[in-house]
């Protein structure tokens, strides 16, 4: 309770501080002028659909002119979702699911049952890739967008999954003073401040900076921690001809971990999984916590050649810093619910990634055709040392969980480190024919190098990306696309006899034909038909994580996202799938499902803004997630799920300033549910949670 009110004090002092400074400037606090007058209405200055995205080859372009399947979510949807988790945000995105973790600490994410690896497929601004093993923090971020399959021709060795980029927020025309509060009833607050200002005699200068600090708890026994956020980002229009763009941010979170549970052994080939346990259950103690920092840090600078070609450089560095005490549930007897605990120590793991690009992008006009043309280099490395100790066993129960007394490493930290080099030259060729026609023609050359202390793997190649759509009007796309792609395979887990090993990259290849209109008020309607091929993995019997030949995603995605009226927006989206493996050598595995895919799944969320009460909006969400096989034997299925979302927020305006309150309940049904699998593991949907939203503009 102190803690509480400390925090609210805090946040407080600061919203004064900053409304003051605000009259200040504004010349409002002398006594003898009048407040302006605000009206407040239920109208919104963002939208559910985003005008363009930016990631991969594809920056700066709108939805529509994009040939490969993407989805975006925008600012406004985050905050009317009162979104500070990357799953609270991709869940609107069809395909997506939890892997392994139940997301207490972090987000492991799968996108069409294929994982998004955490150290390459998540990127800042289109560029840095980030390493996903700590909370991303969204409250700085503009929007999230998802360019869904293959995407080696700008990011490298990459899965097939999808590359998930971040747009940080930039300062704009308009100044930014924003201070919010938010709290839950299981204790959790935390105070955000969001300050943007342009600066200069041609207001050349922009600065955007956003401080979180709070206090974490999401509702399960056993938790508690913190979390914090500091990033700033800044721009400077040197000349009509010279910009700069630098971004930083650092975070860190430090929570207890949610203990997974281990999926039971098979039984003449069936695995019996025991009932779902209650949404509040932790078999883990209070101090097996989960401590990890994250920095990162992006330079760019854009430089205008002529009227049609101009060059870009980026530089960028990414370091996440661990300490972890993760624990699972294990070798249990589904009767009387007694099994093991155990726990793996993690002391001083670091991961680093360096990136560098280099562009020279422009314009051949013609008469009937035009290029547009981009020459590129990137530079990626990633090191990794992340050290682990041999585990530690205590007893448990699943039914009737004892407190776990603190345990302590007893023996020295090993460590395989290991550094991968990813270079490689690419050039894009869009070719606009006439108003209705365009063809994309890219090429990768790669040059990859991956080293541990006992593997070393080496790849050359080039991988093609070929595309064509035809516009019948401007606002109707329809498209078909190839693409090649190289993939680091995958990287053995800690709960594996082979941990750490590195697999040997693979290729993966995908078609997709699709289409894309604007209708009504600028809704983005999306429907597309993909069919990939990849490298599958499983484990084998000696519990090793090893190559299992080739696995195959095909299907139907469907997603609508945007204003159908001025009251009433929406985002939506629908996936239906077959994946299969194709592995005819392995007859335990051939014919069946990637572990943890859905072969379904679906999500609507819309925000209804009344006429009747000025201010006033009404939002609700649906999230379908079908069965999903524990392992690559389909021996069990998690069942399917749905959850509920409730919200309702009010602008209004106090003492001149623009004020919104906000309630948003999750799980509004307090549904008991297996929310992830994958690994060998389960993982437990989070409880009930009422979140309280105070923010005011100053």
């Amino acid at each position: 309770m102190q803690l509480r009110l400390s925090i609210l004090a805090s946040a407080l002092s600061l919203a004064f501080s900053v409304s003051q400074a605000s009259a200040q400037t504004s010349g409002q606090a002398e006594p003898d002028k009048e407040l302006p007058v605000v009206t407040v209405s239920a109208e919104r200055t963002g939208s559910f659909k985003s005008d363009v995205v930016q990631v991969g080859t594809f920056r700066d372009m709108a939805p529509i002119d994009v040939p490969q399947t993407s989805n975006v979510v925008t600012r406004e949807v985050l905050d009317s979702q009162a979104d500070t988790t990357l799953f609270g945000a991709l869940r609107n995105t069809a395909g997506v699911t939890r892997s392994q973790l139940s997301g207490s600490t972090y987000d492991n994410i799968a996108i069409r049952g294929i994982l998004v690896e955490n150290r390459n497929n998540y990127r800042l601004n289109g560029s840095l890739p980030i390493i996903n093993l700590i909370d991303i923090p969204l409250e700085n971020k503009e929007r999230v967008e998802v360019l869904k399959g293959a995407s080696s021709l700008y990011y490298g060795f990459v899965p097939p999954s999808g590359i998930v980029n971040m747009v940080t927020k930039r300062a704009g025309n308009n100044p930014v003073s924003n201070i919010s509060l938010m709290a839950n009833q299981f204790g959790g607050a935390n105070v955000h401040v969001d300050l943007g200002r342009r600066y200069g005699t041609r207001q050349q200068f922009g600065v955007r900076v956003n401080l979180v600090k709070g206090r974490e708890d999401i509702g399960i026994d056993n938790f508690s921690g913190d979390r914090s956020l500091a990033s700033g980002a800044f721009d400077w229009r040197a000349s009509d001809k010279l910009s700069f763009k630098l971004d930083l941010e650092h975070y860190r979170k430090n929570v207890s971990e949610q203990a997974a549970i281990a999926v039971p052994a098979a039984v003449n080939g069936t695995i019996t999984l025991p009932g779902v346990p209650d949404n509040r259950l932790n078999l883990a103690g209070e101090w097996q916590k989960y401590d990890a920092k994250a920095t990162n840090l992006l330079f760019r600078t854009d430089y205008v050649l002529s009227e049609n070609w101009g060059l870009l450089f980026e530089a960028g560095k990414a370091r996440t810093e661990r300490d972890r005490n993760f624990s699972q549930f294990q070798n249990f007897n589904l009767t009387t619910g007694q099994g093991t605990l155990r726990t793996f120590f993690a002391r001083g793991q670091e991961w680093e990634n360096k990136n560098y690009r280099a562009e020279l992008y422009g314009r051949l006009p013609g008469q009937l055709i035009t290029h547009e043309l981009t020459f590129g280099y990137t530079a990626n490395e990633r090191s990794a040392d992340p050290r682990t100790q041999p585990s530690r066993d205590v007893a448990q129960n699943l039914y009737t969980p004892v407190a776990i007394a603190q345990q302590f490493p007893t023996s020295a930290f090993a460590s395989i480190p290991s550094t991968i080099k990813d270079n490689g030259l690419y050039l894009t060729d869009r070719v606009l024919i006439g108003e209705k026609w365009q063809a994309t023609l890219g090429v990768r050359a790669s040059n990859y190098e991956s080293v541990t202390t006992t593997t070393r793997y080496e790849a050359d190649g080039l991988n093609p990306q070929l595309s064509l759509m035809y516009k019948p009007v401007k606002n109707v796309s329809i498209y078909t696309s190839y693409l090649e792609g190289r993939e680091e395979s995958g990287q053995a887990p800690a709960n594996r006899a082979n941990a750490g090993e590195l697999l040997a990259p693979a290729l993966s290849k995908q078609k997709e034909i699709g289409m894309k209109a604007e209708i009504a008020k600028g809704i983005l309607l999306q429907a597309a038909y993909f069919d990939i091929t990849r490298s599958s993995t499983t484990v084998d019997s000696s519990n090793r994580f090893v190559l299992n030949g080739l696995a195959q995603y095909k299907g139907v995605e469907l997603a609508a996202s945007g204003e159908v009226t001025k009251q009433l927006s929406l985002i939506a989206s629908a996936l239906f799938m077959d994946a299969k493996q194709l592995n005819a050598a392995n007859a335990g595995t051939f014919g069946k499902i990637p572990d943890n895919t859905p072969e379904r799944t679906a999500s609507l969320f819309s925000e209804y803004r009344l006429q009747s009460v000025p201010g006033l909006a009404l939002s609700g969400g649906l999230y379908y997630v079908g069965n999903r096989p524990v392992n690559n034997e389909n021996q069990a299925f998690v069942d399917g799920y749905t959850t509920v979302s409730l919200g309702v927020r009010h602008n209004t305006v106090i003492a001149g300033q623009r004020t919104t309150f906000q309630a948003v309940l999750d799980n509004a049904a307090n549904r008991n549910y297996w929310s992830t699998a994958g690994n060998g593991l389960l993982g437990v949907g989070a409880p009930r949670m009422l979140k309280i939203i105070a923010r005011m503009q100053f």
